[in-house]
């Protein structure tokens, strides 16, 4: 081989499968450009060949693992550069155009940098090339397809519900741990996994990522989709590599948990994904069945908000109070009910950090929590319901129950979507894995596009002539009227009700669903939007308040929100109906939803219109005719029902919560002790109780707590709270009497006054002077005992002093108890919302607390408070209530 290249000149060098051949390779070409005698290759170019050679090569390093052969041809006005190795069956794997990825780059950048590029396959050889025209022709097109010829044989593997979105981020991270002990190993830097299974493990997975990729286009971003079942042929004797694959990836996470590796560790729906398809593929060789992912138990933090890939106008439509922020932790979608609910314009939140929303004494825990996250994968709280204050632009605590998700982007990244219930209003349910996305849509016989691949005759398309098949549609209808009974039943509010049914009908009777409802002052809001289908709704058909309902609304909604209907649309509305802003809105719905024909009825209770529900079809679906107005007069006599009966409960548990939450005492602000409480309402249906606290300065100068627990969560508990708190504070400061004696005084004024009402209560009262010593005489009415913890961490649960619940036994003697308070040391009342749990003994809980409250022993009291509602209260079943108690020597006020 000579120092100088002429035209038509071939040069070729082999090298080793070693990192370390990355390097030689690229000075190889180097060379070979800079000897040829002419000005043609100018150094951008000669740049450019060095940096895709570098690329290819790293990759049959990686994935090929046998000699590699370099070859530069100086062709007339182009340079041709081939890399082959001795892997033909090994086909190549563009991972698609992700951005962000971190792996995955190298065949991507070929095709932006080459001129031309490509793939040749022999029988014992592969050869990846590419092309860089020296004079500026436009070169024909190109690509990477090429027939792989089999290596061994196959047989069939099923992954059902694949998640699209999951899947990539899953297969990404795998990419970057393999690709990062591969070059940890070259350096002969100890990874605990033998080169041997090292190699094995890159190779399977480079098989997988191959199988799925030819069985599923990418080019039509599948990622977007909620599941697809691929049917995989694996080869067959692949089952031990497979075994060895999660093996590796095991000891590889361990060693991102350790922070051994520059990769961070899979975040636990990633982990889960991984785990589901290495035992689904090496179980299935191994002659076992195929288990759907959607079927798989998972922890909630394992389960995505969604299955399909994340979208901003997932957030900007929903009718939830909803922010998303990336994995740098900054906002980069919130919707106009969060925005407001904090003080800010939606707009102005995007890009900011998420610590803006939240208060200042929790930010470090809340940057120590993420970081943990990113660098563990462990999480603290996703996939539960915690409640937290959040902060709002004036500065004043917002309480809210966040719920938060993660969901990846359509190229593989994390998206964390929190969504903040105000604790004033009912919280909706925890989001589990959805139902829509779950069967595959198909085209059925005669154009009509039904779910699963059953048709739905006499629901979604013509009645049926024969008797047999008439009785089958009236049992689907009747089911169908049952599913929306039960999901109206089910749901935790009006809202989720009304998106339950939305779905259900926009799966089983029309392409979309809207629901639209008038509120008590005129306010007409649109409060749900669902199709059929995979993928989030365009933003200019999303939730939110509609323009004013006139008396010269023509349209089909204005009408039928005045009374008239069900109206049958077989057409989109005539322009000339558009008299109202209301009107225009409607008619520009039924162009965005590409409607052809619909159905719009008035929902109706106690003889007044208080919304509509439009059914509509596209012009690919069978149009509605006067055969199907009956079952949707039935339908929207249930739905009217059903939201009819779910805002008099959720009114009424509003009301209740609001008395609850007036009669929630000012704490009084002492010098010498430091007082903070929290309340947080249930996270399920079961929101309104009878748990309160209160404090108050006595007459003689010493301060009372209160911590107590009316049976039932009701608007009767919430009544009999207020009456026993009031009782109580009543006596407590005529009296100024002893615990045991406060208690037994309003035991009998309850037993007289409220027979049937039993509670549980403590009282305390701390006394000493300003600067100390305090003690605390309390005395217990079947309450949980308070919980002593000195600042140097030490706990004891004030297990003396206990007597019978409130309403059993007036006469009973009452015992009362005292300790004395180490100064900073904290008394912890509370109700047992905040410890009790269904699936775990009461010594199991109270540990838990003391080891929490031990930690938190030397933090403000509003910290720890905060703390132990985070750490304590997640999907809580019951009302809490707390009140902590400090007191404060004068040099450390």
């Amino acid at each position: 081989m000579g120092d100088s290249s002429q035209p038509g000149s071939v040069q070729s060098q082999t090298f080793p499968p070693r990192p370390e051949s990355v390097a030689p390779a690229r000075r190889f070409v180097r060379r070979v450009l800079a000897g040829i005698d002419c000005e043609a290759v100018d150094p951008e170019v000669a740049e450019n060949a060095a940096l895709l050679v570098s690329e290819l090569v790293t990759n049959a390093v990686l994935h090929a693992g046998t000699a590699i052969e370099v070859t530069v041809r100086i062709l007339d006005h182009k340079v041709r550069t081939e890399v082959g190795d001795r892997r033909p069956y090994r086909g190549l794997v563009p991972q698609g155009h992700f951005p962000h990825a971190t792996s995955g780059r190298g065949l991507r950048m070929v095709e932006q940098l080459a001129s031309r590029y490509g793939v040749d396959t022999g029988e014992d050889s592969k050869t990846v090339w590419y092309e860089l025209w020296l004079d500026g022709g436009q070169p024909p097109p190109s690509g990477w397809r090429s027939e792989v010829p089999a290596s061994s044989p196959t047989r069939t593997v099923t992954l059902v519900d694949l998640p699209g979105a999951l899947y990539v981020a899953s297969q990404q991270h795998c990419h970057s741990l393999l690709r990062e002990l591969t070059l940890a190993a070259s350096t002969g830097q100890r990874s605990g996994v033998r080169p041997a299974d090292l190699a094995v493990a890159h190779d399977v997975n480079n098989v997988i990522s191959a199988c799925v990729a030819a069985e599923w286009e990418w080019e039509q971003q599948p990622s977007a989709a909620h599941f697809r079942t691929v049917r995989l042929p694996f080869p067959a004797d692949a089952g031990p590599a497979v075994l060895t694959l999660r093996r590796v990836l095991d000891v590889a996470e361990e060693a991102a948990r350790g922070e051994r590796l520059l990769s961070l560790p899979a975040l636990p729906q990633n982990s889960a994904l991984s785990h589901w398809l290495l035992d689904q593929l090496s179980g299935q060789l191994a002659g076992g069945p195929p288990t759907a992912w959607t079927v798989m138990p998972r922890e909630p933090s394992a389960s995505p908000l969604e299955p399909a890939a994340w979208e901003a106008g997932q957030v900007t439509t929903s009718g939830i109070p909803t922010i998303a922020a990336d994995d740098e932790n900054r906002i980069i979608a919130a919707n106009g009910s969060a925005a407001d609910m904090l003080g800010w314009q939606a707009d102005d939140l995007i890009g900011r950090r998420l610590t803006t929303l939240i208060p200042e004494h929790l930010r470090k825990r809340h940057v120590a929590a993420f970081s943990s996250l990113l660098l563990t994968g462990r999480p603290r709280i996703l996939g539960r319901s915690v409640p937290i204050p959040a902060l709002h632009r004036d500065g004043r605590l917002v309480p809210v129950r966040l719920f938060i998700q993660t969901q990846e982007t359509a190229d593989g990244r994390p998206v964390f979507v929190a969504q903040l219930t105000p604790r004033t209003v009912i919280p909706a349910a925890s989001p589990g894995p959805s139902e829509e996305g779950s069967d595959e849509v198909i085209e059925a016989p005669g154009g009509v596009r039904e779910a699963g691949g059953a048709q739905q005759a006499g629901e979604y398309g013509a009645e049926p002539d024969d008797d047999e098949a008439t009785g089958s549609v009236r049992e689907r209808r009747l089911l169908l009227l049952a599913d929306i009974r039960d999901a109206l039943s089910a749901a935790a509010d009006l809202k989720e009700g009304v998106q339950r049914v939305c779905a259900i009908l926009s799966q089983r009777l029309a392409g979309w669903c809207v629901v639209d409802l008038l509120s008590d002052s005129g306010q007409l809001e649109r409060v749900c939007v669902t199709r059929r289908g995979s993928g989030s709704l365009p933003a200019e058909v999303g939730t939110g308040k509609l323009p004013v309902l006139t008396e010269n609304a023509r349209g089909p909604l204005g009408r039928v929100l005045r009374g008239a209907g069900p109206l049958l649309l077989s057409e989109a509305p005539p322009p000339h109906q558009s008299g109202t802003l209301l009107d225009t809105h409607y008619v520009e719905l039924f162009e965005r939803m590409g409607a052809r024909s619909a159905v719009v009825a008035p929902l109706r209770a106690r003889g007044a219109v208080f919304g509509a529900l439009t059914l509509a079809r596209s012009a690919a679906e069978p149009p509605f005719t006067e055969e199907d107005l009956p079952q949707v007069a039935d339908l929207v006599r249930n739905l009217a029902l059903g939201v009819e009966h779910a805002r008099l409960y959720q009114e009424s548990r509003q009301i209740a919560e609001r008395l609850q939450r007036s009669l929630l005492p000012v704490l009084p602000d002492l010098p010498y002790l430091r007082l903070a409480a929290r309340y947080a309402p249930s996270s399920t249906a079961a929101q309104v109780g009878g748990d309160w606290f209160d404090g108050f300065v006595l007459p003689n100068g010493n301060t009372a707590v209160v911590i107590g627990d009316v049976a039932g969560h009701d608007l009767d508990a919430a009544v009999a709270m207020s009456q026993l708190r009031s009782m109580l504070r009543g006596i407590a400061v005529d009296r100024q009497e002893p615990p045991q004696e406060v208690l037994r005084r309003l035991d009998l004024a309850n037993h007289s006054l409220y027979r049937e009402a039993t509670a549980t209560c403590v009282y305390g009262v701390v006394e000493g002077p300003e600067n100390g010593p305090w003690t605390l005489r309390h005395s217990s009415a079947g309450h949980l005992p308070p919980l002593l913890t000195t600042r140097e961490g030490v706990t004891s649960y004030l297990e003396d002093g206990m007597g019978l619940l409130l309403g059993m036994d007036p006469d009973m003697p009452r015992p009362e108890a005292e300790v004395p308070l180490p100064p900073h040391s904290t008394v912890l009342l509370y109700t047992d919302g905040l410890v009790e749990r269904r699936d775990e003994s009461l010594d199991v809980s109270l540990s838990r607390l003391r080891r929490l409250t031990a930690a938190l022993a030397r933090e403000p009291l509003d910290v720890f408070c905060d703390e132990l509602l985070i750490g304590l209260s997640a999907d809580s079943a019951d009302d809490i209530a707390l009140l902590a108690v400090r007191p404060v020597p004068a040099p450390d006020r």
